[in-house]
Parts: C-alpha cells; structure tokens; sequence
C-alpha cells in the first residue's frame, strides 16, 4: 500500500528534488511526460529503477505530473 503525503510533505519534497537530484522539478516533469504510459504506482517504481530516485522523491514528482494533467485538462 502506498504511503500518503500531506500537502506540506509534497510541496518540501518537491523542494528538495532539486538539490538531491541535480535536476529541476520541471526536467523531471518532462521526464515523465516522455516516459512510458503506466499507472502511478508502476510510475513511481520506473523512476526509481530507472534514475536511482528515493520513494519519496518518485512519488512526488508523479503525484505532481498527475496535479498538473489535470489542472491542464479544467482549462
């Protein structure tokens, strides 16, 4: 089962994606929008498989790639 972040646990994660990975929050963005079509839980996995990323910092940048397709889709 997947761990449930507060809003404030995100928006820190996501703060420090920066300086623990040497990539922009928006870098990883992209990475993901380039990445394969799975669920989110698959997602989180491929990116720590594939770029050696911590549980925590995966799932925050896939649950904010998610807010934003959604945000993009009310518009």
């Amino acid at each position: 089962m997947s761990q449930v972040f507060s809003e404030e646990t995100h928006r820190n994660l996501l703060a420090r994606i920066p300086h623990c990975t040497g990539r922009e929050v928006a870098d990883w963005l992209r990475t993901v929008e380039e990445g394969p079509a799975l669920r989110f839980e698959e997602k989180v996995s491929w990116l720590r498989h594939e770029h050696n990323l911590a549980y925590g910092h995966a799932k925050a940048i896939i649950h904010e790639y998610d807010l934003r397709r959604a945000a993009r889709k009310l518009l």
